[in-house]
């Protein structure tokens, strides 16, 4: 037996496997690696294929829409594109999508398209309520569809100031640009109209005012003639709103209502002509009233008309003008004096008496005052001319 050393074993290996030697370009060759395992069957099937580019699909719509959802949310959120405040009109029965169009036609929001899902996504699809709106410079999709959710429209006011005719009102009711459609075909009875401001959004009509003014003026004077004193010279409202109309022009101190009311009730109580000069002035010129720079003459105050107090006994037919709650509230409830005349004292006042004689000093100390006034007005001319108006109204204030 033969024992094979080491170097032996090594020296037969390399006699089994000996060395070839390459070139330089079979040594910078890449060697071939391992192949890859063959697909199987199943991998190969169509089924399979569809289904994982479905999912694949999935997954990239998935992203989008996550993507689009965060980006429009920011739009819907971010500052809108309006420079400056304005308003905007959303009528009756309007659609989200008309509003969003609008809104983007108007330069209020970037995308119509989203606004319009903003609101749905929101779940307010059918909670935009008609009205007009003022929407800020710069507003969000999001305050915008807020304030129109909100329903917080810009309010209008239409002012009737007490002593109005109804002839006056129905001319401030008609140009009131606010109110819409055309004025009743009929003028309501002279009195009937509430005195007072209505508060209104664009759109009501004009027909629906004056309801409203009618109603409130009904309801007004059932309410105080109500609660009137018992022992009143008048025969029903009609009545009642009559004198309540004449205080109301005689004056516009709400400190001397009740007083001058109190002696338009005495003199009634004693048969005495009531002698009021607004009266005369409606009998002259109804409704329209009389012109700024009209005075009124001796003829005037003699000339009967059905109105004219100087002339007739008792109150007039009708009232003359639209009178206000203060008013009403004076006839209801007169102040309990004997006083029978009353003047302007020269301050927007009036100085009352029980007697004629009383009243008239009274009456020529105003007629002296309104001398006194007329020379230094010509004393104002002939120093200088623009010192007219400063003259005239340091003769008031004394």
């Amino acid at each position: 037996m033969s024992i094979n050393t080491p170097d032996q074993g090594q020296g037969a290996q390399r006699a089994a496997n000996p060395i070839v030697p390459k070139t330089a370009q079979e040594a910078l060759r890449p060697e071939i690696g391992t192949p890859p395992p063959k697909r199987s069957r199943a991998s190969r099937n169509q089924i399979v294929v569809f289904m994982n580019f479905m999912m694949s699909t999935a997954v990239l719509v998935v992203l989008a829409g996550g993507a689009a959802l965060y980006f429009g949310k920011q739009e819907f959120n971010g500052e809108g594109p309006s420079a400056a405040p304005t308003t905007f009109l959303v009528k009756e029965k309007t659609g989200v999508q008309d509003i969003a169009d609008q809104l983007e036609r108007r330069g209020l929001v970037s995308d119509a398209r989203i606004f319009r899902m903003g609101v749905r996504a929101y779940g307010n699809d059918g909670s935009l309520k008609a009205g007009e709106y003022e929407i800020q410079a710069g507003a969000s999709m999001h305050e915008i569809m807020e304030l129109l959710k909100s329903g917080k429209s810009v309010q209008y006011s239409l002012t009737i100031p007490e002593g109005l005719t109804v002839e006056q009102a129905w001319k401030r009711i008609a140009e009131q640009e606010a109110l819409s459609g055309d004025m009743p075909a009929e003028m309501p009875a002279e009195g009937a109209l509430a005195a007072d401001t209505q508060r209104f959004t664009r759109g009501l009509t004009r027909q629906q005012i004056v309801n409203k003014m009618l109603a409130d003026q009904k309801e007004l004077v059932e309410t105080i003639w109500a609660r009137r004193s018992p022992d009143l010279p008048l025969a029903d409202v009609n009545e009642f709103v009559t004198l309540a109309s004449i205080v109301e022009k005689e004056t516009a101190r709400g400190d001397e209502r009740s007083r001058v009311a109190a002696v338009f009730i005495n003199r009634l109580n004693k048969g005495m002509r009531l002698q009021s000069d607004p009266t005369i002035i409606y009998g002259l010129f109804g409704g329209k009233g009389k012109p700024a720079d009209r005075p009124i003459y001796r003829s005037d105050i003699d000339k009967p008309t059905p109105y004219n107090t100087y002339t007739i006994k008792g109150l007039p037919p009708t009232p003359i003008a639209n009178p206000g709650k203060a008013s009403l509230e004076a006839v209801a409830n007169p102040s309990k004096t004997k006083d029978l005349y009353f003047v302007a004292d020269g301050s927007g006042g009036h100085v009352f008496a029980e007697t004629l004689d009383e009243h008239n000093e009274n009456v020529a100390r105003w007629r002296a005052f309104q001398r006194k006034v007329v020379e230094d007005e010509k004393a104002a001319d002939e120093v200088d001319p623009a010192k007219k108006d400063a003259a005239t109204t340091n003769a008031v204030k004394k």
